[in-house]
């Protein structure tokens, strides 16, 4: 049984005009031909922003019909084994286990492997991103990953305990923190952000915290014609927000990382981010180094 996507009934779609026919297994075939080309540009990307993609190329329907289209194509080719199933994320499940080693020798080993040195010791500044959909998560990671600075998924509007512990962790800074916000243009999305800025500052007091909403903006809109739908009237701020909402999902996920990487690179000195590095593969050098002691020790 496919799992159903946790965000799919959440949004709603205009019914298209165009009168559908049938798809023949070429015309099928040669969609799913696509599809695989637009994933492999911009991987990894979630099931959403692939229908997106595929919509502003004329691929399918951007309705609801659209979006099945496309959830039953990524199913098939991936059984299929045409898509990587690692090409898509998903963050929305997780399994938690501890790591064990056989040795000592595995556990430096993997060490080595792994080993991060601290990149923002000396770097007057702490950055956080916080992102609105979990989902997304698998897209944004590899950048927050890359520069060593926490992706905090908030899921909408972030539980008191969630924000809590972020505010405390906050008030113990002694450099000034920059919060970046990514959430939907639509007016739980805007709330939702501001909600958490508001929060922060009150939770953190003492604390200097500059917060930025970095996506989705109207200037991205306008820029990167994103799509668009329109605004829930059932949502109790849509009288104030206007008609026209955006899903952060609309963003090319090379867009969206690279508002990322910019927002995190405006805070590191020129070529830290390489001198680090070079300090890092030395470092692990070093350590791999210890596994071949051990093992000659043994001897």
């Amino acid at each position: 049984m496919v799992a159903a996507d946790p965000h799919a009934g959440d949004h709603v779609y205009q019914a298209s005009h165009i009168k559908r026919h049938r798809a023949t297994k070429a015309e099928v075939a040669n969609r799913r031909e696509s599809l695989i080309a637009i994933i492999a540009a911009m991987r990894p990307m979630t099931v959403r922003q692939v229908f997106y993609q595929a919509s502003v190329r004329g691929l399918i329907d951007k309705s609801e019909a659209g979006y099945a289209k496309v959830q039953t194509d990524l199913v098939q080719m991936r059984r299929s084994g045409t898509l990587p199933y690692a090409w898509l994320a998903d963050n929305t499940r997780w399994q938690r286990k501890p790591t064990t080693f056989t040795s000592v020798e595995e556990a430096l080993r993997e060490t080595a492997q792994f080993y991060r040195k601290a990149l923002w010791t000396e770097v007057d500044a702490y950055v956080e991103i916080w992102l609105e959909k979990d989902a997304l998560a698998g897209v944004i990671l590899p950048v927050t990953s890359l520069y060593d600075v926490p992706l905090m998924v908030a899921r909408g509007y972030a539980s008191l305990s969630f924000l809590h512990g972020a505010a405390e962790h906050i008030a113990g800074l002694d450099v000034p923190a920059y919060i970046y916000h990514l959430g939907d243009y639509d007016p739980s999305g805007v709330n939702a952000g501001e909600k958490i800025e508001e929060t922060l500052r009150a939770m953190a007091p003492g604390a200097e915290i500059h917060f930025a909403r970095i996506g989705v903006t109207p200037a991205q809109i306008t820029e990167w014609d994103l799509p668009t739908r329109p605004t829930k009237a059932s949502d109790s701020r849509a009288k104030k927000f206007g008609d026209i909402s955006v899903e952060l999902d609309a963003i090319a996920p090379d867009d969206l990382r690279e508002l990322v990487r910019v927002a995190i690179e405006h805070h590191l000195p020129e070529d830290q981010f390489a001198i680090l590095k070079a300090a890092e593969q030395s470092e692990r050098t070093m350590i791999a180094g210890l596994v071949g002691m051990l093992g000659e020790d043994a001897v």
